[in-house]
């Protein structure tokens, strides 16, 4: 499962590591469509993981976080040429008039493009309000983080959205309990790992797509190769860096995950 954020010639310095230029989107969507592998959806994905229902031979899913303004143009339309669908992850105090988030300024998508997502083949998720570090919250703002968009977006399409994608991937056993609570079927993390047929529904691990990736790289990754494979379980140093956010966190509140 990759995990795509902006796909712009000149992005904000904030996100330039985690972008593709659209050539270079362009080269990896090829290279998988070469690869041989068939791309599905996050439902299709969890509806396998949760009651065995059939997957493609070699599926693969791509997956966009935030809600940046290429998503419902361009980069929606170099994925519909090949027929690829995706899953779109967002972030609603980014994307709604009037409204924020903790993410530093760049152009974003608005809400009344998320049913043009649909339409060119995009399922979508949400990714909380603000892009807060989820596993430092209380249990009220975290209540939030997750139940209003989920609330807002269902709200705008007219039809349940059942997925969730942490913020950086960040999430805690807490987290995931909240998650499950609020009626999410599934959310995804990072991991920088390979998913596999015995992932976590709510973890599920995603390879993060930065801008120092080849053509190459996703060749491997669509090979099996270049990256480890969940489910395993969070190194020491992951388990100590949640520890330390949330000790600061408690200082100085919520901060941006990133």
């Amino acid at each position: 499962m990759l995990l795509y954020h902006c796909v712009v010639e000149d992005p904000p310095a904030w996100i330039a590591e985690f972008s593709v230029t659209p050539e270079v989107f362009r080269r990896h969507l090829d290279a998988i469509v070469g690869s041989g592998r068939t791309p599905v959806t996050i439902s299709t994905l969890v509806a396998h993981l949760s009651g065995g229902a059939p997957l493609p031979e070699r599926p693969v899913a791509i997956t966009f976080d935030d809600g940046f303004a290429d998503l419902p143009g361009p980069t929606a339309e170099l994925l519909a040429e090949r027929s690829i669908v995706s899953t779109a992850y967002l972030t609603t105090g980014a994307i709604t008039p009037g409204r924020t988030s903790l993410l530093p300024p760049a152009p974003m998508m608005t809400l009344s493009q998320v049913p043009l997502l649909e339409q060119y083949g995009m399922e979508i998720g949400t990714h909380t309000i603000t892009h807060a570090q989820l596993d430092t919250l209380k249990a009220a703002e975290l209540r939030r983080e997750l139940r209003e968009p989920k609330d807002v977006l269902e709200d705008v399409l007219g039809h349940e959205v059942g997925h969730l994608a942490y913020p950086h991937g960040y999430n805690s056993r807490g987290v995931r309990r909240a998650a499950l609570r609020e009626g999410y079927a599934s959310a995804v993390a990072v991991r920088h790992a390979l998913s596999s047929q015995t992932d976590e529904m709510y973890r599920i691990a995603r390879l993060i797509v930065r801008r120092t990736h080849t053509v190459a790289d996703v060749e491997g990754w669509m090979a099996g190769r270049g990256a480890k494979v969940a489910p395993f379980r969070d190194a020491l140093p992951t388990v100590g860096w949640r520890w330390y956010r949330r000790a600061r966190a408690t200082v100085k509140g919520p901060r941006f995950a990133g």
